[in-house]
């Protein structure tokens, strides 16, 4: 049985990287949209109005960071949105692998290892993910006219 444990958590930590890798870029649209969600359901929008506005939400927090990284012309600024970004799903990283790991390991020592080392390699997925969905500079800039 103590064999079976830490290939569990290597097991779920692959499935649950795999998962959070794919929807990392979208942490903080979603969490944005949920809490406006809950917000307007809690203040009378109803259930379908809090969907509404949980959706919109969602979809404007992410259009403006993709807005933001298209005409910001500053490198410091852009790096700072995506942080603002990525910050969200290194957090559900963590979250995440300290979840799997909780349930096959004993060992809290262990537990935090694996979830640190799920939230740095989630954090850093997202980093990227998001860098590539940055729009290039303009072209033909740097290139040597002749």
């Amino acid at each position: 049985m103590i064999v079976f444990g830490p290939l569990l958590v290597i097991a779920g930590i692959g499935f649950i990287c795999w998962l959070l890798f794919t929807l990392a870029v979208f942490a903080l649209p979603f969490f944005g949209g949920l809490t406006l969600g809950v917000w307007a359901f809690h203040t009378g929008a109803g259930v379908l109005g809090g969907i509404l506005v949980g959706l919109v939400a969602g979809g404007a927090t992410f259009g403006i960071g993709q807005f933001a990284l298209g005409f910001v012309p500053w490198t410091w600024l852009r790096l700072l949105i995506i942080l603002v970004f990525v910050a969200p799903a290194v957090v559900a990283g963590y979250s995440a692998t300290y979840g799997i790991a909780h349930m096959a390991m004993p060992s809290a020592t262990w537990q935090t290892i694996f979830a640190v080392i799920g939230a740095i390699a989630v954090g850093v997925t997202a980093f990227f993910r998001f860098t590539g969905m940055a729009t290039p500079g303009p072209a033909g800039q740097g290139m040597a006219r002749t």
